[in-house]
């Protein structure tokens, strides 16, 4: 046992150092950097004892803490970890790491608030996976779109104002339908504990209604076709590091929200509605991609390339539905692959979605452009930058060993026994996005030096070099040696899976 609160470490010490962060003033803005960066650094080695006082071969929460908080209502401050929550919260940790890194010199206003923003918003983050009690998950999750609306609102683009209040109003909206289903859980049964409220027993009508509440409000968060609108506006008018934080975690909060509320909570009703959620995953896998492939806008095309890949996520999340089948071990069994197929996904996502935004952060330092035509030739300029690209690149188009391949791989097998033309489908998305892909790196990296403001860009100084680095060893170790994220989250998911199968009516 770990003699401190090591959640509440991980969730207070980002905040409370995001608050310090602010004394600093706009004077003293190297400073500033520095403390947030320590603060960062600490939290990040902070997540790494998790996995060292935690058993994660066990499918029960880990670390717990419970303390009262709102007796009147029975509300507490309850936190644990399992495999998969671990998995997001390390993430999430060295994701928060890097994107400070990035920002060093390119945010030259606000400084000292710029990188409070960021912290907060990661202990924000950590709080949204590591809460057992529903009403502190909605706290956090909610809490959370402040900082990112303030990151948009004040340090984006020409229409960050559009862009800001657009994200915050399509994800705020949306979260009042999970608030409704969780009062009416919590009416139902006189408990906010998430665990209580997987023993509840809902009749048909009841799934359905609380099932369609869950899915607006995550469906919006990963997002899902076709609420999915808001994120290429944010995407667009966020600075990068905001971009970074945005899909290779926030979006993740809504695969997680479908994994710990939908499938334990309303098992029956996500069997009788999985056919929806499958279909809409398929349209943003197939037509998603499709657009992505005739933008203009090098993070405009990434942005909707996110939307393609998160699609898998919640396929290989409602597939595992159609699989499982009581007394069917090889269904089961395909069903886990689904389940585990998607959570690969979501990790994977992360490393290769930051790396990408990061990369357009790279280049729009140096000519402040994001459009693809402003460039060409960037390798003959830039060549360990084009290495990196061409890497990222190649695991955006999921190639094999890179950590690209591994989770979609997972998910269309699932789907192929499920049924082939899902399967298919499902596998198309490699074609289609090998091709806005590496049709990007054609018209960005190869070729001749597109023009003169191409010709004086500098390669990637040290700081970028170990963002990017770091980024890319997790996309390799990831495609090559993901088994120890899949052992990580075995035993929770195979919780999961039997979950699916207990009916509740």
């Amino acid at each position: 046992m770990i003699p401190v609160p090591l959640l509440s470490l991980l969730i207070w010490l980002p905040i409370f150092g995001g608050f310090a962060t602010l004394a600093f003033g706009n004077q003293r803005a190297n400073a500033a950097r520095w403390f947030a960066l320590v603060v960062a650094i600490v939290t990040l080695g902070l997540s790494l004892l998790m996995f060292t006082h935690g058993d994660f071969t066990s499918a029960s929460m880990q670390l717990v803490e419970h303390k009262a908080w709102i007796p009147t209502f029975d509300i507490r401050y309850h936190l644990g970890v399992d495999g998969i929550s671990a998995a997001l919260i390390a993430l999430t940790t060295l994701t928060s790491m890097l994107v400070l890194i990035s920002a060093w010199t390119s945010i030259d206003k606000r400084v000292n608030q710029y990188y409070a923003a960021f912290l907060i918003l990661e202990g924000l983050m950590v709080g949204v996976f590591s809460a057992l009690d529903a009403m502190l998950f909605y706290v956090f999750f909610e809490g959370m779109l402040i900082p990112m609306f303030i990151i948009i609102g004040v340090w984006g683009g020409p229409r960050r104002v559009y862009a800001s209040v657009k994200f915050f109003l399509y994800t705020f909206l949306g979260s009042v339908f999970m608030l409704v289903g969780l009062i009416y859980l919590y009416l139902k049964g006189g408990s906010w504990q998430i665990a209580d409220m997987y023993g509840l027993q809902l009749s048909a009508t009841e799934q359905m209604w609380i099932f369609f509440g869950f899915l607006i409000a995550f469906a919006v968060k990963v997002p899902m076709f076709p609420v999915h609108t808001w994120l290429p506006d944010a995407h667009v008018e966020a600075p990068t590091a905001g971009s970074v934080i945005l899909a290779a975690i926030m979006l993740k909060i809504g695969g997680y929200g479908f994994l710990r509320f939908v499938l334990p909570i309303v098992p029956d009703a996500g069997h009788e509605w999985a056919w929806l959620v499958i279909a809409l995953s398929l349209i943003a896998v197939v037509y998603v991609g499709l657009v992505a492939l005739v933008q203009e806008d090098m993070k405009k095309l990434i942005a909707y390339s996110s939307v393609s890949h998160m699609g898998f996520v919640t396929l290989g999340t409602f597939i595992a539905f159609g699989l499982v089948h009581s007394g069917d071990a090889h269904g089961a069994d395909a069903a886990r692959l689904g389940l585990q197929g998607a959570m690969v996904q979501m990790i994977s996502h992360g490393f290769v979605s930051g790396a990408m935004f990061t990369c357009v952060g790279v280049l729009y330092d140096r000519m402040h452009s994001r459009m693809i035509k402003d460039y060409g030739g960037v390798a003959n300029v830039m060549p360990w930058f084009a290495a990196f690209v061409v890497l990222f690149a190649m695991a955006n188009s999921g190639l094999p060993g890179t950590s690209g391949f591994v989770g979609e791989f997972m998910v269309i097998l699932a789907s192929f026994q499920k049924h082939p033309l899902i399967g298919f489908a499902a596998a198309s998305t490699l074609i289609i996005g090998a091709g806005y892909t590496l049709w990007l790196v054609k018209r960005v990296i190869w070729g001749e030096v597109g023009n003169a403001h191409v010709a004086e860009m500098e390669d990637i100084n040290p700081r970028e070099a170990l963002v990017l680095g770091v980024f890319a060893v997790g996309v390799l170790v990831l495609g090559v040696w993901p088994k120890p994220l899949t052992d990580l989250m075995e035993p929770a998911i195979a919780n999961l899976a039997t979950q699916i199968v207990a009916s509740k009516l």
